[in-house]
């Protein structure tokens, strides 16, 4: 598919509509762009239900919850396009308040799953969040995220940044260049991010330590991740991040989009307000960022309408990914109040292929969103494994465990035996190719990879290995 870039002119003009208080964040296939969004666009035409086998399902009327963000796209396209119908199911959406209220909706059973941030769940049976058993067996989205910093701590960052032979900044960014910047500050360098557990605290925390910056440690006596810190990073709702940026109250954050783009567009005292420097997929390439969850026990009185349930969301994931129209029907899906609620042009900006850095400087990212290339929706164990390491590495996780401990917890957590089993009544309908997810022998974990901004080698099945591995670490 060919990627078009959005014009600087157009995005300049836009407005955000509706977008709630949460505090979660918002990757892609090649997609349209928002000069391609008019009311002539129609997507591919998908037969639903032609040959659908309806399972003996448990509980028809379901009722899930979502953060506004982008990347709910899999339950709002499972609903809308007629996913969940085909399945026998009655599905109904809520968008909550934020993460906490999301979680605990679920657990206290007022809902029956969510999107969840990748962390979530495994705080949860860990008790680093919430204390709950919770699941996944579907990963809803690679990628997605980015670290915005304020414009003048940019401009003092940017001398030190590696550039080419016609003076542009050579990406990725890393920051290296931060680190003077910091140690010259005169006061408290602070940092915002979404969630204690989310992918942003934790891709922030990672790009600053890889520079030998610390990001600081969580403690018995300090909930808030502060101690030996070189900066302060704190959770703050994505929506208001652009504006504590204006005020001062932060210097950078990581975020979701529209946010990071957002910055790049509102004009402060002659010039953008803020600078993303990197995205998540220059930290860690093809990142998991949410998952559907469930509790261990819906899970368990359910399993017919959680397979239903998976089947529905892998066709939804599948369509997103399969051509531009699709993803300019999407758009339009997500820009409905119920839903996102933001405008249609911001909303295509973050499903477009390309990321602006600073003003006119784009790059093309077809991988920016992922919702179904590359293993994208099967929830793999070593991906359930980082977080854990990262838990440990920043002392949220007190105490060390074996590696037995992490492979024992992820089984716990992600379940991709489920998964698979929905897959398999796809292939047999013909709605998914058995080439389109992992091998039958595969055994839940990614292969090693060094596909990381500081290059390091990441083996889901060598944990303390991984932790050891990194100079600025919990004890």
């Amino acid at each position: 598919m060919k990627l078009q870039s959005l014009t600087t002119g157009l995005l300049a003009f836009l407005l955000l509509f509706g977008l709630l208080f949460t505090t979660g964040c918002g990757g892609g296939s090649s997609s349209p762009t928002a000069a391609t969004l008019d009311s002539s666009t129609t997507s591919d035409e998908v037969a639903v239900d032609e040959n659908t086998e309806l399972l003996d399902v448990e509980k028809k009327n379901l009722h899930f919850g979502f953060i506004k963000l982008t990347d709910c796209a899999a339950l709002v396209i499972a609903k809308e396009k007629g996913f969940f119908d085909a399945e026998g199911l009655s599905v109904k959406l809520t968008a909550q308040k934020n993460w906490v209220v999301l979680l605990d909706n679920v657990i206290k059973g007022e809902l029956d799953g969510a999107h969840m941030l990748a962390g979530q769940p495994i705080g949860a049976t860990v008790g680093v969040s919430q204390k709950a058993d919770i699941i996944t067996a579907f990963s809803m989205d690679l990628n997605g995220n980015g670290i915005t910093l304020a414009r003048e701590i940019w401009e003092q960052m940017k001398p030190g940044v590696p550039k080419d032979a016609d003076g542009n900044v050579i990406h990725p960014i890393k920051a290296d260049a931060l680190k003077p910047v910091i140690d010259s500050y005169d006061g408290q360098f602070n940092l915002g991010m979404v969630f204690p557990v989310s992918t942003h605290n934790y891709e922030l925390r990672y790009w600053l330590a890889a520079a030998n910056i610390h990001p600081g440690f969580y403690t018995a006596t300090d909930p808030k991740g502060h101690t030996d810190g070189d900066v302060v990073i704190s959770p703050n709702a994505p929506p208001l991040m652009p504006s504590y940026l204006q005020s001062g109250a932060i210097l950078g954050y990581c975020v979701g989009e529209p946010w990071n783009q957002k910055a790049v567009f509102a004009d402060y005292k002659g010039g953008q307000l803020g600078v993303p420097v990197t995205t998540n997929y220059d930290i860690w390439k093809n990142n998991p960022e949410k998952v559907f969850g469930v509790t261990s026990e819906w899970a368990k009185e359910n399993p017919q309408t959680h397979l239903a349930v998976l089947k529905a969301l892998i066709r939804a994931g599948k369509w997103l990914d399969a051509s531009d129209a699709n993803r300019v029907e999407a758009v339009k899906l997500l820009a409905m109040e119920e839903y996102v609620g933001a405008s249609e042009e911001i909303l295509a900006n973050s499903m477009t292929g390309t990321f602006e850095f600073e003003r006119g400087q784009k790059r093309e990212m077809p991988d920016f969103n992922v919702f179904f290339r590359y293993n994208a929706t099967y929830p793999y164990y070593s991906d359930c494994v980082w977080f854990l390491t990262q838990m440990r590495r920043w002392g949220q996780l007190g105490d060390d465990q074996p590696d037995s401990w992490y492979a024992e917890t992820a089984k716990k957590i992600y379940r991709p035996d489920i998964y698979r089993e929905a897959a398999e009544l796809l292939i047999e309908e013909g709605y998914v190719d058995r080439s389109e997810i992992p091998a039958a022998n595969e055994d839940g974990y990614r292969a090693p990879t060094s596909e990381f901004i500081d290059g390091k080698t990441y083996d889901g099945k060598k944990p303390n290995a991984y932790v050891d591995s990194f100079k600025i670490k919990s004890p």
